[in-house]
């Protein structure tokens, strides 16, 4: 009998050895929002369609077509931010992401984007002043969101958490529309601060990852606003801010081709990386 309860022990020791070496799995979630470059304005192509099913897409609205859901995870075969967007920084930067993580995590992103927006209509306080003026074109957009994509974005967040994730970093691409608008750095800094209060989020543990636009050597008609983006981090200390150089544009002189998304997006993944690694 001592033998047989001696054997069970042993045995259920070695079980729970075996357990505690097995790391629990993990959600690592990104909230991204902006405008078109953010949303995808070009469209994905075949070698797009192959992604990981560690890279997780919840879905900021529903989408019949793709069979899609609000507030559901999904593996994230483009498009990740509206129903019909194209390919955007944020898909690279998830499979980059999920390439160089131990196996037992996920990658999780959340996109609230709108193309051609202002960065006012992520205000939390005054959005509806910015939504009143909005070109027609934008509202339908908008209103995927409820109106208000500030409240869309931390809603789904706090569902995120909810459902086990943890929040490890926002991304952002916008100034397309904001040009010479010296206090652009201030009204982000509003908006993150915001997240962080609203979210619960430590401002040490959320770095923010800003893309620069379209480079001028691409013809990007607003490569000058770059010098403001550079400034972000005197705004916000834990922001950091990713080259467009050598990333390739569409002829508009906006948006980025396929290939520049691709490129952009694994720099927004080698930032945070390093940004992981260098704790």
């Amino acid at each position: 009998m001592i033998a047989k309860l001696k054997f069970l022990l042993i045995g259920g020791l070695f079980l729970f050895g075996c357990r505690s070496n097995t790391p629990e799995p993990e959600l690592h979630v990104y909230l991204c929002f902006g405008q078109s470059n953010m949303q995808g304005a070009t469209p994905a192509e075949a070698q797009d369609s192959v992604v990981d099913a560690r890279f997780q897409v919840m879905s900021t609205m529903d989408c019949p077509d793709l069979g899609r859901e609000m507030g559901k995870w999904y593996t994230a075969t483009p498009p990740i931010s509206d129903c019909r967007s194209g390919l955007s920084p944020a898909d690279y930067f998830g499979r980059t992401m999920v390439e160089n993580l131990p196996e037992h995590i996920k990658v999780g992103v959340i996109n609230v984007s709108v193309g051609g927006c202002r960065i006012e209509l992520f205000d939390k306080e005054n959005y509806e002043s910015y939504v009143e003026t909005a070109p027609v074109w934008m509202l339908n957009w908008i209103n995927n969101y409820g109106g208000n994509p500030y409240g869309r974005l931390v809603e789904l967040a706090k569902q995120a958490q909810a459902d086990g994730g943890v929040i490890k970093g926002i991304l952002m691409h916008q100034g397309e529309s904001n040009p010479n608008d010296s206090l652009w750095t201030k009204k982000v800094s509003d908006i993150y601060n915001n997240l962080l209060a609203d979210l619960n989020l430590k401002a040490e543990e959320t770095p923010l990852i800003a893309g620069e636009l379209l480079s001028a050597e691409f013809g990007g008609r607003c490569a000058p606003f770059n010098e403001f983006i550079a400034t972000l981090p005197e705004a916000i200390p834990n922001a950091h801010v990713v080259s467009s150089e050598g990333c390739p544009g569409m002829p508009d002189g906006l948006h980025f081709s396929a290939e520049g998304y691709r490129m952009l997006g694994k720099r927004y993944a080698e930032m945070m990386l390093s940004l992981m690694n260098s704790k």
